[in-house]
Protein backbone atom coordinates (compact mmCIF):
# COMPACT_ATOMS: atom_id res chain seq x y z
CA UNK A 1 0.00 0.00 0.00
CA UNK A 2 2.81 2.38 0.95
CA UNK A 3 4.13 1.68 -2.45
CA UNK A 4 1.21 2.35 -4.10
CA UNK A 5 0.68 6.06 -2.23
CA UNK A 6 3.87 7.23 -3.11
CA UNK A 7 3.45 6.28 -6.89
CA UNK A 8 0.36 8.25 -6.49
CA UNK A 9 1.79 10.69 -4.53
CA UNK A 10 5.15 11.06 -6.83
CA UNK A 11 2.50 11.36 -10.21
CA UNK A 12 0.52 14.10 -8.60
CA UNK A 13 3.94 16.35 -8.13
CA UNK A 14 4.72 16.06 -11.70
CA UNK A 15 1.28 16.60 -12.77
CA UNK A 16 0.38 13.45 -14.01
CA UNK A 17 -2.91 11.03 -13.46
CA UNK A 18 -3.99 7.75 -14.24
CA UNK A 19 -6.64 8.85 -16.32
CA UNK A 20 -4.81 10.97 -18.06
CA UNK A 21 -2.15 8.25 -19.30
CA UNK A 22 -5.50 6.52 -20.37
CA UNK A 23 -6.80 9.30 -22.14
CA UNK A 24 -3.17 9.17 -24.16
CA UNK A 25 -3.93 5.71 -25.31
CA UNK A 26 -7.30 6.92 -26.85
CA UNK A 27 -8.93 9.26 -29.64
CA UNK A 28 -11.47 10.72 -28.32
CA UNK A 29 -13.82 11.75 -30.85
CA UNK A 30 -17.21 13.93 -30.10
CA UNK A 31 -20.22 13.08 -31.34
CA UNK A 32 -23.77 15.26 -30.69
CA UNK A 33 -27.43 14.40 -31.58
CA UNK A 34 -30.79 14.53 -31.20
CA UNK A 35 -31.59 11.45 -28.52
CA UNK A 36 -34.49 12.59 -27.25
CA UNK A 37 -36.91 15.00 -28.08
CA UNK A 38 -38.84 15.37 -31.63
CA UNK A 39 -36.21 13.76 -33.56
CA UNK A 40 -35.29 11.36 -31.60
CA UNK A 41 -35.53 8.49 -34.00
CA UNK A 42 -32.88 10.31 -36.36
CA UNK A 43 -30.94 10.11 -32.96
CA UNK A 44 -31.05 7.37 -32.66
CA UNK A 45 -30.24 6.40 -36.20
CA UNK A 46 -27.02 8.35 -36.01
CA UNK A 47 -25.98 6.85 -32.73
CA UNK A 48 -26.36 3.24 -33.66
CA UNK A 49 -24.74 3.92 -37.17
CA UNK A 50 -21.72 5.95 -35.67
CA UNK A 51 -21.03 2.91 -33.00
CA UNK A 52 -20.90 0.55 -35.77
CA UNK A 53 -18.13 2.65 -37.40
CA UNK A 54 -16.42 2.65 -34.24
CA UNK A 55 -16.70 -0.72 -33.63
CA UNK A 56 -14.97 -1.40 -37.22
CA UNK A 57 -12.53 0.91 -36.60
CA UNK A 58 -11.20 -0.45 -33.19
CA UNK A 59 -11.59 -3.88 -34.27
CA UNK A 60 -9.53 -3.28 -37.24
CA UNK A 61 -6.88 -2.03 -34.85
CA UNK A 62 -7.63 1.62 -34.00
CA UNK A 63 -6.50 4.58 -35.62
CA UNK A 64 -2.66 5.65 -35.51
CA UNK A 65 -2.08 2.92 -33.53
CA UNK A 66 -4.80 3.81 -30.47
CA UNK A 67 -8.61 3.13 -30.02
CA UNK A 68 -11.53 5.47 -30.82
CA UNK A 69 -13.43 6.87 -27.91
CA UNK A 70 -16.74 8.17 -28.82
CA UNK A 71 -17.83 10.58 -26.86
CA UNK A 72 -21.49 11.37 -27.08
CA UNK A 73 -23.93 13.85 -25.69
CA UNK A 74 -27.84 14.40 -26.97
CA UNK A 75 -28.46 18.03 -27.84
CA UNK A 76 -32.00 17.38 -28.43
CA UNK A 77 -31.95 19.62 -31.45
CA UNK A 78 -31.53 22.59 -29.47
CA UNK A 79 -29.00 24.92 -30.38
CA UNK A 80 -28.41 26.39 -26.54
CA UNK A 81 -27.91 22.97 -25.53
CA UNK A 82 -25.74 22.12 -28.24
CA UNK A 83 -23.68 25.35 -27.86
CA UNK A 84 -23.13 23.92 -24.00
CA UNK A 85 -22.18 20.42 -24.70
CA UNK A 86 -19.88 21.78 -27.35
CA UNK A 87 -17.91 24.10 -24.99
CA UNK A 88 -17.80 20.46 -22.56
CA UNK A 89 -16.47 18.58 -25.47
CA UNK A 90 -13.88 20.74 -26.10
CA UNK A 91 -12.78 21.83 -22.94
CA UNK A 92 -13.43 19.08 -20.20
CA UNK A 93 -13.34 15.75 -22.68
CA UNK A 94 -10.63 17.44 -25.38
CA UNK A 95 -12.19 15.55 -28.23
CA UNK A 96 -9.89 15.84 -31.43
CA UNK A 97 -13.01 16.89 -33.68
CA UNK A 98 -16.92 16.58 -34.03
CA UNK A 99 -18.74 14.47 -35.91
CA UNK A 100 -22.37 16.94 -36.05
CA UNK A 101 -24.74 14.55 -36.16
CA UNK A 102 -27.43 16.72 -35.83
CA UNK A 103 -30.11 19.11 -37.37
CA UNK A 104 -29.38 22.64 -38.47
CA UNK A 105 -29.94 24.77 -35.85
CA UNK A 106 -27.59 23.20 -33.24
CA UNK A 107 -25.01 22.61 -36.07
CA UNK A 108 -24.52 26.28 -37.49
CA UNK A 109 -24.64 27.07 -33.69
CA UNK A 110 -21.65 25.34 -32.75
CA UNK A 111 -19.57 25.72 -36.18
CA UNK A 112 -17.95 28.47 -34.82
CA UNK A 113 -16.73 27.06 -31.69
CA UNK A 114 -15.00 24.16 -33.86
CA UNK A 115 -14.12 27.09 -36.05
CA UNK A 116 -12.06 29.08 -33.44
CA UNK A 117 -10.71 25.71 -31.60
CA UNK A 118 -9.19 25.11 -34.85
CA UNK A 119 -11.29 21.27 -34.65
CA UNK A 120 -12.57 19.94 -37.73
CA UNK A 121 -16.15 19.60 -37.29
CA UNK A 122 -18.04 17.33 -39.99
CA UNK A 123 -21.28 17.47 -40.44
CA UNK A 124 -23.48 14.90 -41.02
CA UNK A 125 -26.57 16.20 -42.51
CA UNK A 126 -27.58 19.44 -41.46
CA UNK A 127 -28.05 21.33 -44.56
CA UNK A 128 -27.90 25.40 -43.81
CA UNK A 129 -24.97 27.14 -45.51
CA UNK A 130 -24.15 28.60 -42.43
CA UNK A 131 -22.69 25.58 -41.58
CA UNK A 132 -19.63 25.38 -43.56
CA UNK A 133 -19.50 29.27 -43.79
CA UNK A 134 -18.23 29.32 -39.94
CA UNK A 135 -15.10 28.40 -41.63
CA UNK A 136 -12.79 25.86 -42.74
CA UNK A 137 -12.52 23.65 -40.03
CA UNK A 138 -16.14 23.06 -41.18
CA UNK A 139 -17.28 20.13 -43.03
CA UNK A 140 -20.72 18.95 -44.80
CA UNK A 141 -21.34 15.34 -46.10
CA UNK A 142 -24.79 15.63 -47.03
CA UNK A 143 -26.37 18.32 -49.78
CA UNK A 144 -26.05 21.61 -49.19
CA UNK A 145 -30.17 22.78 -48.97
CA UNK A 146 -29.46 24.87 -52.04
CA UNK A 147 -28.25 21.38 -53.79
CA UNK A 148 -31.01 19.32 -52.73
CA UNK A 149 -33.61 21.97 -53.34
CA UNK A 150 -32.43 21.81 -57.22
CA UNK A 151 -32.04 18.10 -57.31
CA UNK A 152 -36.21 17.87 -56.09
CA UNK A 153 -36.77 20.00 -58.69
CA UNK A 154 -34.79 18.57 -61.29
CA UNK A 155 -36.61 15.40 -60.46
CA UNK A 156 -39.94 16.74 -60.17
CA UNK A 157 -39.30 18.66 -63.91
CA UNK A 158 -37.29 15.95 -65.66
CA UNK A 159 -38.19 12.67 -64.32
CA UNK A 160 -41.56 13.22 -63.39
CA UNK A 161 -42.41 15.09 -66.29
CA UNK A 162 -44.10 17.67 -64.03
CA UNK A 163 -46.04 21.38 -65.21
CA UNK A 164 -47.22 22.15 -62.50
CA UNK A 165 -45.90 22.09 -58.90
CA UNK A 166 -47.31 23.08 -55.58
CA UNK A 167 -44.60 23.74 -53.00
CA UNK A 168 -46.04 22.91 -49.19
CA UNK A 169 -42.31 23.57 -46.91
CA UNK A 170 -41.93 23.68 -43.22
CA UNK A 171 -41.67 27.45 -42.09
CA UNK A 172 -37.43 26.95 -40.51
CA UNK A 173 -34.45 27.34 -41.85
CA UNK A 174 -34.51 23.70 -43.42
CA UNK A 175 -37.50 24.69 -45.50
CA UNK A 176 -36.66 27.80 -46.62
CA UNK A 177 -33.18 26.30 -47.81
CA UNK A 178 -34.66 23.82 -49.90
CA UNK A 179 -37.90 26.01 -51.37
CA UNK A 180 -34.79 28.40 -52.21
CA UNK A 181 -33.09 25.80 -54.31
CA UNK A 182 -36.24 24.44 -55.85
CA UNK A 183 -37.38 27.97 -57.37
CA UNK A 184 -33.99 28.47 -58.25
CA UNK A 185 -33.63 25.49 -60.42
CA UNK A 186 -36.96 26.40 -61.72
CA UNK A 187 -34.97 30.51 -62.67
CA UNK A 188 -32.48 28.72 -64.75
CA UNK A 189 -33.07 25.60 -65.91
CA UNK A 190 -36.77 25.07 -66.21
CA UNK A 191 -37.98 28.47 -67.79
CA UNK A 192 -41.54 27.61 -69.30
CA UNK A 193 -41.09 23.99 -69.04
CA UNK A 194 -42.79 24.52 -65.32
CA UNK A 195 -44.47 26.74 -62.65
CA UNK A 196 -45.15 26.99 -59.36
CA UNK A 197 -48.65 26.85 -58.97
CA UNK A 198 -49.30 27.41 -55.43
CA UNK A 199 -46.78 27.77 -52.17
CA UNK A 200 -47.61 27.27 -48.62
CA UNK A 201 -45.49 27.02 -45.26
CA UNK A 202 -46.60 25.69 -42.26
CA UNK A 203 -44.99 25.90 -38.39
CA UNK A 204 -42.62 23.40 -37.03
CA UNK A 205 -45.34 22.28 -34.47
CA UNK A 206 -47.90 21.57 -37.37
CA UNK A 207 -49.75 18.31 -37.25
CA UNK A 208 -53.23 19.18 -39.49
CA UNK A 209 -52.51 19.24 -42.95
CA UNK A 210 -55.13 19.13 -44.65
CA UNK A 211 -56.32 22.34 -44.51
CA UNK A 212 -53.07 23.22 -46.55
CA UNK A 213 -53.71 20.02 -48.77
CA UNK A 214 -57.10 20.88 -49.41
CA UNK A 215 -56.16 24.68 -51.18
CA UNK A 216 -53.57 22.52 -53.15
CA UNK A 217 -56.24 20.03 -54.34
CA UNK A 218 -58.31 22.98 -56.01
CA UNK A 219 -55.10 24.19 -58.21
CA UNK A 220 -54.73 20.49 -59.07
CA UNK A 221 -50.83 20.16 -59.50
CA UNK A 222 -48.86 17.50 -61.45
CA UNK A 223 -46.77 17.30 -58.48
CA UNK A 224 -46.38 18.56 -54.78
CA UNK A 225 -42.97 19.06 -53.07
CA UNK A 226 -43.30 18.37 -49.82
CA UNK A 227 -40.11 19.35 -47.48
CA UNK A 228 -39.99 18.39 -44.16
CA UNK A 229 -38.80 15.84 -41.49
CA UNK A 230 -40.42 12.33 -41.27
CA UNK A 231 -42.64 13.63 -38.71
CA UNK A 232 -44.27 15.76 -40.74
CA UNK A 233 -44.19 14.42 -44.33
CA UNK A 234 -45.41 11.10 -42.92
CA UNK A 235 -48.45 12.87 -42.01
CA UNK A 236 -48.75 14.90 -45.38
CA UNK A 237 -48.91 11.43 -47.13
CA UNK A 238 -51.26 9.98 -45.15
CA UNK A 239 -53.97 12.79 -44.91
CA UNK A 240 -53.37 13.65 -48.92
CA UNK A 241 -55.12 10.08 -49.48
CA UNK A 242 -57.61 10.70 -46.79
CA UNK A 243 -58.54 13.27 -48.88
CA UNK A 244 -58.33 11.34 -51.79
CA UNK A 245 -55.69 12.77 -53.64
CA UNK A 246 -53.60 11.24 -55.86
CA UNK A 247 -50.60 13.88 -56.94
CA UNK A 248 -47.59 12.60 -57.02
CA UNK A 249 -45.66 13.92 -54.14
CA UNK A 250 -42.23 14.32 -53.61
CA UNK A 251 -39.62 14.92 -50.78
CA UNK A 252 -36.38 15.20 -49.20
CA UNK A 253 -33.73 13.70 -47.48
CA UNK A 254 -35.95 14.49 -43.80
CA UNK A 255 -38.18 12.22 -45.02
CA UNK A 256 -35.79 9.53 -45.92
CA UNK A 257 -36.62 7.76 -42.51
CA UNK A 258 -38.13 4.54 -41.91
CA UNK A 259 -40.44 6.51 -39.61
CA UNK A 260 -42.04 7.86 -42.90
CA UNK A 261 -42.79 4.65 -43.53
CA UNK A 262 -44.37 3.40 -40.47
CA UNK A 263 -46.79 6.80 -40.41
CA UNK A 264 -47.84 6.71 -43.39
CA UNK A 265 -48.64 3.32 -43.77
CA UNK A 266 -49.83 2.42 -47.56
CA UNK A 267 -49.85 5.92 -48.24
CA UNK A 268 -46.64 5.84 -48.68
CA UNK A 269 -46.52 3.48 -51.45
CA UNK A 270 -44.91 5.93 -54.76
CA UNK A 271 -43.77 8.58 -52.59
CA UNK A 272 -40.43 10.34 -54.01
CA UNK A 273 -37.28 11.82 -52.16
CA UNK A 274 -33.88 13.52 -53.04
CA UNK A 275 -31.52 11.86 -50.97
CA UNK A 276 -27.66 10.35 -50.41
CA UNK A 277 -28.38 7.40 -49.80
CA UNK A 278 -29.16 4.60 -52.60
CA UNK A 279 -30.53 1.37 -51.06
CA UNK A 280 -29.39 -0.75 -54.24
CA UNK A 281 -25.56 0.45 -54.25
CA UNK A 282 -23.82 -3.13 -55.26
CA UNK A 283 -21.32 -2.44 -53.64
CA UNK A 284 -20.39 -4.75 -51.04
CA UNK A 285 -19.51 -2.51 -48.52
CA UNK A 286 -22.75 -0.81 -48.70
CA UNK A 287 -24.84 -3.81 -48.49
CA UNK A 288 -23.21 -5.30 -45.96
CA UNK A 289 -24.22 -2.28 -43.95
CA UNK A 290 -27.47 -2.08 -45.14
CA UNK A 291 -28.15 -6.32 -43.57
CA UNK A 292 -25.42 -5.73 -40.62
CA UNK A 293 -27.68 -2.46 -39.58
CA UNK A 294 -31.24 -4.18 -39.60
CA UNK A 295 -30.21 -7.24 -38.70
CA UNK A 296 -28.84 -6.02 -35.12
CA UNK A 297 -31.70 -2.88 -34.68
CA UNK A 298 -34.04 -4.28 -36.25
CA UNK A 299 -35.48 -1.38 -38.33
CA UNK A 300 -34.49 -0.39 -41.89
CA UNK A 301 -31.12 2.10 -41.98
CA UNK A 302 -31.78 5.02 -43.42
CA UNK A 303 -29.85 8.86 -44.78
CA UNK A 304 -29.95 9.95 -41.44
CA UNK A 305 -27.41 7.26 -40.27
CA UNK A 306 -25.45 6.45 -43.15
CA UNK A 307 -24.71 9.88 -43.32
CA UNK A 308 -23.59 10.01 -39.70
CA UNK A 309 -21.12 6.68 -40.75
CA UNK A 310 -19.67 8.83 -43.77
CA UNK A 311 -18.92 11.66 -41.17
CA UNK A 312 -17.52 9.34 -39.23
CA UNK A 313 -15.49 7.87 -41.49
CA UNK A 314 -13.90 10.98 -43.42
CA UNK A 315 -13.03 12.67 -39.84
CA UNK A 316 -10.99 9.47 -39.54
CA UNK A 317 -9.95 9.14 -42.52
CA UNK A 318 -8.34 12.70 -42.50
CA UNK A 319 -6.80 11.82 -39.00
CA UNK A 320 -5.33 8.50 -40.83
CA UNK A 321 -3.32 10.45 -43.80
CA UNK A 322 -2.13 13.32 -41.92
CA UNK A 323 -0.82 10.52 -39.69
CA UNK A 324 -1.75 13.48 -36.74
CA UNK A 325 -4.65 14.47 -34.42
CA UNK A 326 -3.58 17.85 -34.65
CA UNK A 327 -6.32 19.86 -36.06
CA UNK A 328 -4.94 22.14 -38.65
CA UNK A 329 -3.34 18.82 -40.19
CA UNK A 330 -6.42 16.74 -40.44
CA UNK A 331 -8.36 19.89 -41.66
CA UNK A 332 -5.92 19.86 -44.46
CA UNK A 333 -6.31 16.49 -44.84
CA UNK A 334 -10.31 16.26 -45.14
CA UNK A 335 -9.78 19.17 -47.67
CA UNK A 336 -7.37 17.31 -50.16
CA UNK A 337 -10.17 14.43 -49.98
CA UNK A 338 -10.99 12.81 -53.66
CA UNK A 339 -12.96 10.31 -54.90
CA UNK A 340 -13.37 8.71 -50.97
CA UNK A 341 -16.15 5.78 -50.79
CA UNK A 342 -18.36 6.44 -48.69
CA UNK A 343 -22.17 4.43 -48.04
CA UNK A 344 -23.88 7.45 -49.18
CA UNK A 345 -21.73 7.26 -52.48
CA UNK A 346 -18.34 8.32 -54.29
CA UNK A 347 -16.95 11.90 -52.67
CA UNK A 348 -15.44 13.34 -55.40
CA UNK A 349 -14.04 16.38 -52.48
CA UNK A 350 -14.92 19.33 -50.81
CA UNK A 351 -15.53 22.57 -52.33
CA UNK A 352 -14.82 25.32 -49.45
CA UNK A 353 -16.17 22.51 -47.37
CA UNK A 354 -19.01 21.37 -49.29
CA UNK A 355 -19.53 18.20 -50.20
CA UNK A 356 -19.42 17.33 -53.90
CA UNK A 357 -21.47 13.79 -54.52
CA UNK A 358 -24.14 12.58 -56.73
CA UNK A 359 -27.78 13.11 -55.61
CA UNK A 360 -29.92 9.69 -55.21
CA UNK A 361 -33.63 9.31 -56.19
CA UNK A 362 -35.73 6.47 -54.49
CA UNK A 363 -39.07 5.67 -54.76
CA UNK A 364 -41.08 3.69 -51.90
CA UNK A 365 -41.68 0.24 -53.43
CA UNK A 366 -43.29 -2.27 -51.37
CA UNK A 367 -42.78 -0.46 -48.17
CA UNK A 368 -38.95 0.19 -49.30
CA UNK A 369 -36.91 3.28 -50.23
CA UNK A 370 -35.70 1.87 -53.92
CA UNK A 371 -33.53 3.15 -56.98
CA UNK A 372 -35.55 4.90 -58.93
CA UNK A 373 -32.66 7.09 -60.53
CA UNK A 374 -29.76 9.73 -60.12
CA UNK A 375 -28.46 13.10 -60.63
CA UNK A 376 -24.96 13.72 -61.90
CA UNK A 377 -25.11 17.05 -63.51
CA UNK A 378 -22.22 19.14 -61.98
CA UNK A 379 -24.32 22.10 -62.50
CA UNK A 380 -26.97 20.40 -59.87
CA UNK A 381 -24.69 19.13 -57.59
CA UNK A 382 -21.53 21.18 -57.58
CA UNK A 383 -22.37 23.39 -54.14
Amino acid sequence: MKTIRFILLVASILGYSFGAAVAADMIKIGLLAPLTGFAAADGASVKNSVDLAVEKINKAGGLLGKKIELVTYDDRADAKEAVALAQKLIQQDQVVGLVAGSYSMPTRAVAPLFQDEGLPLVAAYAIHPDVTKAGDFNFRNGFLGAVEGRAAAHTAVELLKAKKIALLTSDNDFGRTLAEGFNEYLAKFAKGKAEIVMALTYPMSEKDFKPYLSKIKEVNPDVIFSSGYYFQTGPVLKQARELGMKTQIIGEEGADSPKTLEIAGDAAEGFVIVTNLNRDDQRPFVQEFLKDYETRFKIQPDMVGASAYDAFMILCDGIQRAKSTGGKAVRDAIAATKDYNGLTGVIKGFNKGEVVKEVQVQQVKSGRFRYLGVITDPALITP
